[in-house]
């Protein structure tokens, strides 16, 4: 028998830091019978849900999927139909490489309601909690967001297009790959342009790590930096080196 208040909201969890979520957000997990969380939506976010929900975490990371695919769109299907409302919480923005829309594609094709909210994406909220804007005039005039690694584990094709841009470059689930994603740029930037990496970003245990594209392989074994990671590359990567500086500067005035 089909639950009468059965739905389904495709919910955006933001990128880690559990401040940075929507109003609407809030509200959705606090109306919810049941959450479906993922591994890079913030524990604390469940607070917000009523203590009579069913929490279930369906994580999937590279070479680690916790729950398949399938077995969540099942999940969706079941427990909205028996349940009621089923919030699916998401890092970042559920449309920004996150399969919310199969998602919520998969529930409207068995006759469920859905809603689809908004999370701020770590692609571009990360680099800018660390002082790099994607975008200033004079320095670019577009960005790229690009995945690192397909489904099949292949480099992403785009990145081929987007090195030869003169874009900065954004790349989600990039880490593994970082060797061949230097190796490509490389053959169409100068081996000077800037790279960061920014691990756990918005959170109290970010990790930022820089250099360019002739030395970001060997920074990044050396600080020993893993998944869940973005990497950055283009000239406005130099905008926090230049604001970090320009801060020593303010306090050794003060200090004089």
């Amino acid at each position: 028998m089909k639950y009468v208040d059965s739905k389904l909201s495709i919910v955006g969890a933001g990128p880690g830091d559990p401040d940075l979520i929507t109003l609407k957000a809030i509200k959705a997990l606090q109306s919810a019978d049941v959450v479906l969380y993922d591994a890079l939506a913030n524990e604390a976010l469940l607070d917000y849900a009523p203590p009579t929900s069913i929490k279930i975490f369906v994580g999937k990371r590279a070479g680690m999927h916790h729950r398949q695919q399938r077995e969540i769109n099942r999940m969706i299907v079941n427990y909205t139909n028996t349940c009621g409302h089923v919030v699916r919480l998401k890092g970042g923005d559920p449309y920004v490489f996150g399969r919310g829309h199969e998602e919520l594609e998969y529930a409207q094709r068995h006759g469920i309601p859905t809603t689809y909210i908004p999370g701020i994406s770590s692609a571009i909220a990360v680099p800018g909690l660390m002082g790099i804007p994607l975008t200033k005039r004079g320095i670019n005039e577009s960005f790229w967001v690009v995945t690192g690694t397909l489904s099949d584990q292949r480099t992403a094709r785009d990145l081929t297009h987007a090195a030869q841009s003169s874009a900065t470059v954004v790349i989600l689930m990039g880490v593994s790959k970082l060797p061949e994603i230097v190796e490509l740029f490389k053959k169409y930037r100068e081996v000077s342009e800037p790279v960061c990496m920014i691990q756990n970003g918005s959170k109290p245990d970010v990790r930022f790590i820089s250099g360019d594209l002739d030395s970001i392989v060997s920074v990044k074994n050396e600080a020993g930096l893993a998944s869940p990671a973005i990497i950055v590359i283009g000239e406005v990567v130099r905008e926090k080196a230049q604001a970090v500086s320009e801060m020593l500067e303010q306090e050794a005035v003060l200090v004089k």
